[in-house]
């Protein structure tokens, strides 16, 4: 059991190191998506446009060997575009099914809000249960199936907000940010590679990601862990400026990428600072503000931290 687990750790990490030879100076955005991935979750990265977001998503299906397939979103994509649809046969009589994008292991979904709500509804069924109805018949998605969504948060022109309903679908979101200004300075200078074809290895096989994802399953949590988890999330729901908290799945995605984030720190069982790390990235969208929290300027961090500060550490971890 160790020795997998060890085994497994060091996949990871090379999977990691390949992709952070990609993209200078974001080893903790590198760290929460590999993360998210392995507690088989989505993940939502929510930027402005030109800092790699795309080129990380490619980087990781490669380094992993994933069937990767990228559609750029745009107000005349149609749900058939991404699920498929049936095409009459002339010859035979039949209706043949022809697979959408998402037929596939990591789906890139780039700027998700500039599509129409009916199409982004589309990707509501994939994305949780794993399944593709087209035409009343049920298809289930290659395993493992990850989707990485972009967005820009940046002007609304041509947007569409995402709803509530499938933002929490996603297990994380996160943003990358600028870079720092030595690790621009060696963008600029040609340090950082361009080409993800080119420069990364495949260091992991779709049967390893599946191990790796089974063995974060395993990950010890005690009882106080589960306790610390939920009284968090009742705590956003409580908080007198949010209008809607942290849902049950919410809670269930916090535990899921503890575990990974807790067998990413080298270990196999799960800490407080392990939920730490992570609960902003799985709990900001999932967060409504009220109207006086938006009268009160108070940012959605502003009330995780005080959710945060607000609930006691458990102390017993280990088994």
């Amino acid at each position: 059991m160790q020795e997998r687990m060890n085994a497994c750790y060091e996949k990871t990490m090379q999977v990691m190191e390949q992709v952070n030879q990609v993209i200078i100076g974001k080893e903790i955005c590198v760290k929460k998506v590999m993360a998210a991935i392995l507690a088989g979750g989505h993940i939502l990265l929510e930027d402005i446009p030109g800092v790699g977001k795309t080129t990380m998503a490619m980087a990781f299906s490669k380094a992993m060997s994933l069937e990767n397939k990228r559609l750029q979103f745009t107000p005349d994509v149609m749900p058939s575009d991404v699920l498929g649809f049936s095409l009459y046969q002339k010859q035979t009589g039949d209706f043949i099914y022809q697979p959408g994008a998402v037929m596939c292991n990591l789906f890139l979904g780039d700027e998700i809000n500039r599509t129409s709500p009916k199409t982004q509804s589309a990707l509501l069924e994939v994305m949780e249960e794993g399944n593709v109805t087209v035409d009343g018949v049920t298809r289930k998605v290659p395993e493992p199936f990850v989707v990485i969504a972009t967005e820009n948060p940046a002007g609304s022109v041509g947007t569409q907000l995402l709803p509530e309903s499938q933002l929490d679908r996603f297990m994380i979101c996160t943003s990358m940010g600028y870079p720092s200004l030595e690790d621009e300075i060696a963008i600029v200078q040609g340090k950082q590679r361009r080409s993800v074809e080119d420069n990364t290895q495949a260091v992991m096989s779709k049967e390893e990601l599946t191990i790796c994802c089974d063995m974060v399953e395993q990950i010890y949590v005690v009882d106080d862990i589960y306790r610390y988890v939920c009284e968090l999330c009742q705590k956003t729901r409580e908080h007198s400026m949010v209008e809607l908290g942290v849902s049950p799945r919410g809670s269930v995605s916090l535990v899921r990428i503890a575990k990974a984030v807790a067998f990413l720190n080298g270990r196999d069982y799960v800490v407080p600072e392990d939920v730490e790390e992570i609960f902003f990235d799985v709990a900001a969208h999932r967060i409504l503000r009220n109207s006086k929290a938006r009268a009160a300027r108070k940012t959605v961090e502003d009330i995780l931290q005080e959710v945060l500060e607000s609930v006691k550490k458990p102390t017993a971890v280990k088994r």
